[in-house]
Parts: C-alpha cells; sequence; structure tokens
C-alpha cells in the first residue's frame, strides 16, 4: 500500500497521528536511525526539532514552552541539568497542545516532544517525522501534500546523514550517559 493510501485512511478514520513507525516513507530513514550513534540521533533531532520551534513562535509569538523544551534538552544532553528538570519542560511543551486548536500546531507540540525524548532514548526519533509529516498533511491538505512530504523525508534522510558524519568532530559537551 501506498503511504498517502494508509494516511487517506487515517484521515478517514478520524486519526489524530497519521502516520506510523512503520510507514513505506521510513524505510531509508528507520535503517539509518538504526545505525546511528546516540549522539549524531540527538543532534539530528535536535535541529530538527528547533526548525519547529521557529513555525511555533511565528503563530504563538508569546509562548515559549517549545523553545523551553529544546533549552532544557540541550542542557540535559550536555549533563548541566537532570533528567526530571528536562522532562518537566518537554512535558510542558507537549501541554501547549492542549490549549491550542490548530491539528498543525498541535503535531508541532508533539513532534517538538518526541525529538527531545531522542536524549533519553534514541528509540523517540521517529516520533518527531511522524508528527512534523501529520503537521504537513493537516496544513496542506491530504490532496495537496504528496510532494512536501515525501521531500520533508528526503530532507531528514540527508540530515541524518551531515550529523552522522559531523558527530566526531562536533565540539559540545555531552553528558556522560551519552558518552558512553
Amino acid at each position: 500500500m501506498d503511504w498517502l493510501e494508509e494516511v487517506q485512511q487515517k484521515v478517514k478514520r478520524k486519526n489524530q497521528i497519521l502516520f506510523s513507525k512503520d510507514c513505506p516513507l521510513f524505510g531509508e530513514l528507520n535503517l539509518l536511525l538504526g545505525r546511528q550513534n546516540h549522539r549524531a540521533v540527538v543532534l539530528w533531532a535536535l535541529e530538527l526539532a528547533e526548525e519547529a520551534v521557529k513555525v511555533l513562535q511565528q503563530n504563538y509569538p508569546d509562548d515559549l514552552r517549545p523553545a523551553d523544551a529544546v533549552a532544557a534538552t540541550r542542557l540535559w544532553a550536555a549533563g548541566k541539568i537532570k533528567m526530571p528538570v528536562a522532562k518537566q519542560a518537554i512535558l510542558r511543551c507537549h501541554g501547549m497542545a492542549k490549549e491550542i486548536t490548530s491539528p498543525a500546531d498541535i503535531a508541532l507540540c508533539h513532534a517538538i516532544g518526541q525529538a527531545c525524548g531522542t536524549v533519553h532514548a534514541a528509540g523517540h526519533a521517529p516520533g518527531f517525522p511522524i508528527y512534523e509529516l501529520t503537521a504537513i498533511v493537516r496544513q496542506l491538505g491530504v490532496e495537496n501534500c504528496r510532494n512536501a512530504v515525501e521531500e520533508r523525508c528526503r530532507y531528514y534522510v540527508r540530515r541524518l546523514i551531515y550529523w552522522q558524519e559531523q558527530e566526531p568532530s562536533v565540539t559540545v559537551e555531552w553528558a556522560k550517559f551519552l558518552t558512553k
């Protein structure tokens, strides 16, 4: 089944999330994610999260919860704060989704939260594409989203390859649990 048919079925069923981690669209991305160093996945996910934060800042300039979640996650990844502090910031970002009405922006809040969760476990990494691509479909409509979704998925792969190559030379401080 083509990924778009799957998404169309989910739209008809009124599902909130329109993609699954085993969506055929994610084949190459999932293979790459499975081979990555945890730090490369964190760098990739936080870069994507920051892009989503910029979108939300345009729509909600006074709401700092998404930006705070990413900032706290960076501090956590650096070992400057502990997980419970970062987790609260991430949960506040997820909480923002309950207070807004735009389905695309709701999905972006959750995408950011999933990206931030990659510091805890790389298994959270597919959550960002699942939610961000849902946001794209919500924004463009299922009938107009194919090119944008497929291009964005190719972008995820390109950026993951970039961070795979760059991670060894990145000069950021890492928490001890990320250096093992």
